[in-house]
């Protein structure tokens, strides 16, 4: 079929027949406008034209012409940039389309789109709030000038996917966001009315050197800014009310995008007496199959992500073993509940009988109450007491439970581990109480009581960014940009709609924060150190104590600029002219009191209520807030009297270890025990499954799983390959297709390949290639300037109970709080290679069973 006999349906609605000629036109000016040199124009038209039929949309052609380049990225990375740009280059003429505007005032056009949205009734039902709206009006003129849609070519193709799916906002499920308003709408809805902080957090997330966390690129700026990632509850109750309630609180917070960690070791064991009924209890597995099913019901934000529960029980429960079988594949599925995540919370104790081969006991919580609510001596000292008592339900060989546990792992990669003891040992938050769970991912380490359910709002940096073009670290630019995200978090709190109130009082009185890393591998590459070196070691420790240093100087000037003021309030509170509108220790409803407006109202009340007015808006303070006895800490979050960095003990401190001289931390010490802090804690490397995605950079602090593989998202299915490797090799001349299928058919691995420098080698190796004991060292290297946790994933090529038990208990007796977060394994068995033309006769440097590594 010639291009005559087909017609083309054009943006504009028009028909018209269908030219070759404009395809391969317009496919040479975006690689040619974006300077791709490296790419068959003609070959690849010719691979569009095949999938072409009659009356395509323009549109359409594009999308093609995008996947088809994608393919062929394994050809030269430039295929890739240009799969790139002519999505973003189609996604921008689709956006002109639907808004009726041009490139000048296209963000406001499509605000304004969002805002008046409405629905099948035609009720105003907007997407984004009057306020954002309103922000956006009034600066309307400055946000065109900074806002610049060149920065959407800086995302890659599979960044670029992950957010058309997802994150860019939908009118009638048609995407009129660009990556740039999405940028702009955050910047927004997280600081309302100042225009600098606006413009200031704009410039770097769309310039790709931090971004806040999913659920705040979902929600913020829309008329329900539900802005947190994590949430850790606690079962409120063995009882039928308690157990309900909390699982009420689960769907609310899942309906909200939150993922969510929730403890049950209070919950009473399998066999138990019901008093009330003078039954027996059936344990946990059947409350847990119904939280399962709601994990299933209520997805994540209305169909984005779906819900995610992460169950927490301590090894000393009696259901443990039926707890170990509820994600495996086999067995009564009567029993089963897959799609909650497991983990365990472990106490030193279980570990030391693990070790000394001795019995361990389980203990059912309502006959043996009180071990989730302490630890260390405390917990051991109550394990003896009971045990000497007989009053455990079973007694096993510890070691018996142990090979359960991996078994479980080796079938399902779960359940985490985290040590409970390490935990609240080393928790700014130790002061509250027992610590109980973690969340979803084993990052976010925070108290949580039936009163309070703790929530975490996250950001990570994309330290591959901040690699100077002489392989040099900018550590003093890092610093500014944590600096800014530590504020950016702080207002999230103040601004973000809480699904609970439990949340709200929560996050009000302790304020955590959470701010993680992406693109560690890709910042060792482009200083040109592999990953397992000395040299790398040296600079994971570095980054994360500036990342430390750079959130608890701000915190704490932070803490400083608001003390004035708060000391305000607080004496006028007390001369009874200001109060709060309700006993509740969270509230923010600052008013003037009954005592004045009663009087006559002269111009001294109007002053005071402009400057009320002023100080709520800027501070945001709470009635916990009014209580704080040390006046120099009346800028800081309203629990820091009696927390370990209240008696000038910061994180490394917990650790016993000694930082480096980068900086002055005596001085900063000092002023943190002098005014405080304003958030309890503040570094919690997350995964970044999504949003490294979007940056287009590898996980968190990862290794390269692989060099290339395919990767399947909700976003579609993506051949992934290490950018860094492939335009070195091209740049020595050492990329062909023979090099290609030698990486496949090795698994993404550079190990085989001839005529490649050592170094090289060494700089590519993957996971697989690295010694697990040098991720666990990194891991504790970094841990001391963690005030949470981290988000620990561990590879093993073939796992057995002693390489398992050997790695675990090097990370416990490392001091980590997280041990494991996922077991990575390889697959067994692996299907043909999407990029290795099968052979008839055999090849000793091919293997076609192997698989590129997903992750």
């Amino acid at each position: 079929m010639n291009d005559q006999e087909m017609s083309v349906i054009k943006r504009n609605g028009s028909k018209e027949d269908i030219s070759f000629d404009k395809i391969l036109k317009r496919i040479k000016k975006i690689g040619e406008r974006n300077h791709i040199q490296s790419v068959n124009y003609t070959a690849l038209c010719l691979k569009v034209i095949d999938q072409l039929y009659d009356e395509i949309e323009t549109k359409k052609i594009d999308e093609l012409t995008a996947q088809q380049c994608a393919s062929m990225i394994t050809i030269h990375p430039d295929y890739g940039k240009l799969a790139s740009c002519i999505c973003i280059s189609n996604h921008q003429k689709n956006t002109i389309i639907l808004n009726g505007s041009n490139n000048n005032n296209i963000f406001i056009k499509t605000m304004e789109m969002l805002y008046n949205n409405v629905d099948y009734h035609n009720n105003h039902v907007p997407l984004i709030c009057k306020k954002t709206w309103d922000v956006i009006s009034k600066y309307s003129e400055y946000m065109m000038k900074i806002i610049d849609y060149e920065k959407d070519y800086l995302i890659d193709y599979f960044g670029f996917k992950t957010l058309e799916r997802a994150y860019l906002m939908k009118v009638k499920g048609v995407c009129i966001e660009r990556p740039q308003d999405m940028w702009m709408r955050v910047s927004v809805g997280i600081h309302g009315d100042d225009i600098d902080s606006i413009a200031e957090t704009y410039k770097y997330m769309s310039e790709l050197y931090f971004t806040h966390a999913t659920p705040t690129l979902f929600n913020a700026g829309t008329p329900r800014p539900q802005l947190s990632s994590c949430f850790l509850l606690s079962m409120i109750d063995d009882s039928i009310n308690g157990i309900f309630e909390s699982l009420k609180e689960c769907a609310q917070i899942s309906k909200w995008a939150g993922g969510i960690g929730i403890h049950v070791h209070n919950i009473r064991a399998k066999g138990t007496q019901i008093r009330g009924t003078n039954g027996t209890s059936n344990g946990l597995v059947p409350m847990l199959k119904v939280f399962n099913d709601t994990a299933r019901y209520v997805d994540q934000g209305g169909g984005k992500r779906n819900g995610s529960f992460a169950v927490y029980l301590e090894p000393i429960h009696p259901d443990i073993e039926d707890f170990l079988e509820l994600k495996k594949n086999h067995g009564d599925e009567e029993s089963k509940a897959r799609d909650l995540f497991y983990a365990l919370w472990i106490p030193d104790i279980f570990m030391k009988k693990i070790e000394t081969n001795s019995d361990w006991c389980l203990f059912c919580p309502d006959k043996c109450p009180g071990f989730c609510d302490c630890y260390g001596d405390e917990y051991e000292k109550l394990y003896e007491k009971y045990e000497n008592e007989k009053r455990y339900t079973k007694k096993i060989p510890a070691r018996e439970l142990w090979f359960k546990i991996l078994d479980s792992q080796m079938e399902t990669g779960t359940p985490y581990l985290l040590y409970k003891d390490a935990c609240n040992v080393k928790s700014n938050q130790k002061n509250l109480g027992t610590i109980k769970s973690s969340n979803l991912c084993t990052e976010i380490i925070e108290y949580s009581s039936p009163e309070e359910s703790a929530v975490c709002n996250l950001a990570s940096v994309a330290v591959s960014k901040f690699v100077n073009a002489d392989h040099t670290f900018d550590y003093n630019k890092l610093h500014d940009v944590v600096a800014l995200i530590t504020r950016n978090l702080n207002k999230i709190i103040d601004i973000n709609y809480y699904p609970t109130d439990k949340t709200k009082r929560s996050n009000f009185l302790h304020r955590p924060i959470g701010i993680g890393i992406q693109g560690l591998a890709d910042a060792f590459i482009l200083m040109d150190i592999p990953y397992h070196s000395n040299k790398a070691k040296e600079v994971n420790k570095n980054i994360f104590e500036t990342i430390y240093h750079s959130s608890i100087k701000t915190s704490n000037e932070i803490s400083i600029n608001r003390q004035k003021d708060m000391l305000f309030i607080k004496k006028e509170i007390e001369k009874k002219t200001l109060c709060f509108s309700s006993d509740n220790p969270e509230e923010t409803d600052l008013i003037v009191s009954n005592v004045l407006t009663e009087g006559p109202y002269n111009k001294l009340i109007i002053e005071l209520q402009e400057k009320v007015s002023q100080l709520k808006e800027m501070y945001k303070p709470i009635l916990k807030e009014m209580q704080i006895k040390d006046p120099n800490y009346m800028g800081a979050y309203s629990s820091f009297e009696g927390s370990p960095a209240s008696k000038g003990l910061l994180q490394f401190d917990l650790w016993n270890e000694t930082p480096s001289t980068r900086y002055d931390w005596n001085e900063l010490k000092q002023s943190v025990q002098k005014y405080g802090i304003r958030n309890s804690l503040c570094v919690a490397p997350m995964p970044t499954a999504s949003t490294s995605q979007i940056l287009g950079n590898n996980e968190c602090f990862e290794p390269f799983t692989s060099n290339m593989y395919t990767r399947r998202t909700l976003a579609g299915e993506f051949i992934v390959v290490n950018k860094h490797l492939i335009e070195e090799l091209i740049n020595e001349g050492l990329w062909s297709e023979d090099v290609k299928n030698n990486i496949v058919a090795n698994k993404g691995s550079v190990q085989y390949i001839n005529g490649i420098s050592e170094h090289l080698k060494e700089k590519y190796k993957i996971v697989w290639e690295i010694p697990m004991k040098h991720l666990i060292d990194m891991a504790r290297d970094r841990g001391c300037y963690i005030c949470q946790s981290q988000s620990l994933n561990l590879w093993l090529e073939e796992p057995n109970y002693k390489n398992l038990t050997s790695m675990h208990f090097y990370s416990w007796k490392a001091g980590l709080k997280t041990g494991i977060y996922y077991l990575r394994r390889k697959p067994r068995h692996q299907p043909q290679q999407f990029t290795i033309k099968p052979k008839t006769k055999s090849n000793e440097d091919e293997d076609e069973e192997c698989e590129m590594c997903g992750s």
